[in-house]
């Protein structure tokens, strides 16, 4: 029994191992690290070209932006994933700058390869997602492992506010929840991160 046992925590570490390697060998947006402390980091990222998608909390975006890196776009392409997939919470841009009105609407994005503009890359033929460009600019990150629960993602999410309130350090909402491992990875081997975008130079 303790045999079988074993052989089956092997496999999973096998193939935890290998699902790590996997997810290290996809194209990842470059950034610069500006700045790192024990708790997080400061990014400097340039412009991003994504596939994005708005939800609501009732029906899942993901699948509609996979259908579309599956080659349901004009071109029937198939294009490279690539990490890491991102949620943030949907901004009404006619309340005042510091709200975000949460109506329930959230976006989710897949950076595509480097190697596509927005000249080139494969067009949507559903018209609820939509090429876009995302503006470069500084982000504090905080990296995290384990589930991908709102329990796990409201621990980091406060951490990283206070360290920034802390620091002195202004960020705009809303944050952004990046997923670097599909939903077979164990906890422990997964990457996590929450992005919040900051006004920052670097001579603070």
């Amino acid at each position: 029994m303790m045999i079988k046992v074993l052989k089956y925590c092997l496999i999973i570490l096998v193939f935890n191992i290998f699902s790590i390697k996997q997810t290290m060998s996809y194209e990842e947006p470059k950034y610069r690290t500006i700045k790192s402390t024990d708790i997080y980091e400061i990014r400097e990222y340039g412009d991003r070209l994504a596939v994005e998608i708005e939800y609501s909390n009732e029906d899942s975006g993901f699948r509609y932006l996979f259908n579309y890196i599956s080659g349901e776009n004009k071109s029937s392409e198939k294009v490279k994933m690539t990490v890491p997939v991102t949620q943030s919470v949907k901004i009404d841009m006619t309340s005042p700058v510091t709200q975000s009105k949460r109506d329930g609407k959230m976006k989710m994005q897949f950076f595509l390869p480097s190697k596509f503009t927005l000249e080139n890359a494969p067009q949507p033929t559903n018209n609820r997602v939509n090429l876009i460009i995302i503006k470069g600019g500084m982000y504090a990150v905080i990296s995290y492992s384990g589930r991908l629960t709102n329990q796990n993602y409201s621990k980091h999410y406060k951490k990283l506010i206070n360290h920034l309130n802390e620091d002195k350090i202004d960020f705009i909402e809303p944050a952004i929840r990046a997923t670097f491992n599909g939903p077979f990875t164990l906890p422990i081997f997964r990457r996590n991160e929450i992005m919040m975008k900051i006004n920052y130079n670097e001579i603070n």
